[in-house]
């Protein structure tokens, strides 16, 4: 593929029930492949599948080179690779390699053996470092008299990448898995991996600036890449860059520096974190979100480096509800923030309901919430905050609004499951399923299949150029895309009011996408709610 792949993101419990069990597997996933065949994709990324407590859905690994039972068998995963191989399209694992679980039989063995206790980090005297789902980031062990680090949950105990050992087990693994015939890498929080040479506290913040992009961190990938993926032609690869800074994302993604094919950054999504705290909450700063997409793709361009493209993923708000108006035109708002990001230069990613609109869960109980994150969150917002607002910030922030199931058709649990599922569906009043999007004329599903159709067909797209324009104006995020001569040109109203807009240069220029059905611009002087509307000139 000359091309950069159109890669679709699937969360593997919540995507397709095959034995009724009310929690999704991969066989359901092998049931849906002439869905996503049809779509247009061309690779499918899954979240991990690997034998896990499931303390922080599957990103506490205790076995990564097995399946766990609630997905499925080994022989199960070998043959959706081979079917999805055979539909043209690549399959994606995410590896978690800055931690493990703590049910893993290396921490078992940390606990009696000091060889093992060297594949993790352990501290006579802990730091005062918070976890990045709250609390303290060091848990004491009683036996051992000794502290590990875990920056996330306790049950996540952080890898000692300084360790030959480990590093040895980690290339074995992804070569493992590279020999099953997977096409595609997704790092997990990769940019941690290296921890500072000294442990001290941090009196300015969370100890995030001690850790975040560490001083070995281009040094551990590029060993890496050498061991594994860079050996083989045609493999994928994404590093989740956690608050990584757009200079380090450029040397992650640089061909140059042998690391990576592209990276996830978060900072256009954190553009409505009050203070910068995710728990926090205030209107999108459009403005910020509009510098923070100029920055990022100029510096890309600049360095022939590539950033992943997306607004939805298993770990976010669903956009359509975050940053657009889900209630008064949910079609508008999907079909505009989709082509708005999926034009940009780089590579794009589709999250599992993204491509039918699918909104945010709007759980307003907090039985109906799975996720560790917002538990442990609501615990803390009700020392400072009443049950109502707590549960307010909750709704808008929880990674359980990405998470809830597909619903396929309006069969009993909208086709997902026969049993009960794990967690509850959307309860967003008329909720739109896939069988709707199929069957109904205009649709977002159709206009995901006509945007990726649209980004296969053009090389000005895959390849051009990106130079924002309008970028002071305070309704509208606008862009060019060059290649060839060929100019396309994207203009996106982020608000539901109708908004001017002078294109009188561009009378010439035929329509080839929009979700207002124009046809021609000739009499066009303005975009109507979250209308997107993109141009091409030659």
């Amino acid at each position: 593929m000359n091309r950069l792949p159109i890669v679709y993101q699937i969360y593997p419990r919540s995507f397709m029930d095959s034995n009724g069990d009310g929690i999704g597997d991969v066989n359901g996933i092998r049931s849906k492949l002439d869905y996503l065949k049809d779509l247009g994709i061309d690779m499918i990324w899954l979240t991990p599948i690997f034998i896990s407590p499931q303390k922080d859905n599957g990103y506490d690994v205790a076995d990564y080179r097995n399946i766990d039972p609630l997905f499925g068998t080994m022989e199960d995963v070998e043959s959706l690779i081979q079917e999805a191989k055979e539909r043209g399209i690549g399959i994606m694992f995410d590896m978690v390699l800055n931690h493990s679980s703590t049910e893993h039989e290396w921490f078992k063995k940390a606990l009696t053996d000091q060889k093992y206790r060297d594949y993790y980090i352990f501290k006579d005297k802990p730091t005062n470092w918070v976890s990045k789902f709250g609390g303290n980031a060091w848990e004491y062990v009683e036996d051992l008299d000794a502290y590990y680090l875990h920056l996330f949950d306790k049950t996540q105990a952080d890898l000692n990448w300084e360790n030959e050992e480990v590093f040895e087990e980690i290339a074995g693994i992804v070569n493992f898995w590279l020999d099953k015939g997977i096409t595609g890498l997704r790092f997990d929080v990769i940019n941690l991996i290296s921890k500072p040479d000294v442990y001290e506290d941090d009196y300015e913040g969370d100890g995030r600036r001690f850790y975040t992009d560490g001083p070995r961190v281009h040094e551990y990938l590029r060993k890496l890449n050498r061991a594994t993926y860079g050996r083989r032609e045609g493999i994928v690869t994404v590093g989740e860059m956690s608050s990584t800074s757009v200079e380090q994302g450029v040397r992650y993604a640089m061909k140059s520096s042998e690391e990576l094919s592209t990276i996830f950054n978060f900072h256009h999504l954190k553009v409505d974190y009050k203070n910068n705290k995710k728990w926090e909450v205030q209107d999108v700063d459009f403005q910020m979100f509009k510098d923070l997409m100029k920055e990022w793709q100029d510096s890309m361009q600049e360095h022939d480096a590539h950033m992943s493209l997306f607004l939805n993923n298993h770990d976010q708000p669903r956009a359509v509800s975050r940053f657009a108006d889900d209630k008064n035109y949910p079609y508008e708002s999907a079909t505009m923030l989709a082509g708005m990001m999926q034009l940009m230069r780089g590579m794009p990613y589709i999250y599992q309901g993204e491509e039918i609109g699918l909104p945010n869960a709007y759980f307003n109980d907090m039985k109906d919430y799975r996720d560790v994150e917002s538990l442990n969150y609501y615990d803390i917002l009700r020392e400072t905050k009443s049950h109502e607002e707590a549960i307010e910030i909750v709704m808008d922030r929880s990674r359980d609004n990405s998470r809830t199931p597909i619903p396929w058709n309006h069969d009993v649990n909208y086709g997902f499951t026969e049993g009960t599922p794990w967690i509850g569906f959307s309860k967003y009043p008329n909720l739109q399923t896939v069988e709707d999007n199929l069957n109904n004329e205009k649709t977002v599903l159709k206009f995901y299949k006509a945007l990726i159709k649209l980004r296969k067909e053009s090389e000005t797209i895959d390849k051009g150029s990106v130079e924002f324009i309008l970028h002071e104006h305070p309704e509208i995020i606008a862009y060019h895309r060059e290649y060839n001569g060929e100019q396309i040109s994207v203009f996106c109203n982020f608000y539901g009011r109708e908004v001017s807009l002078d294109l009188k240069e561009f009378k010439e220029a035929s329509v080839i996408l929009s979700n207002y059905d124009v046809k021609y611009i000739d009499e066009k002087d303005s975009l109507s709610p979250f209308e997107i509307l993109c141009l091409r000139r030659v």
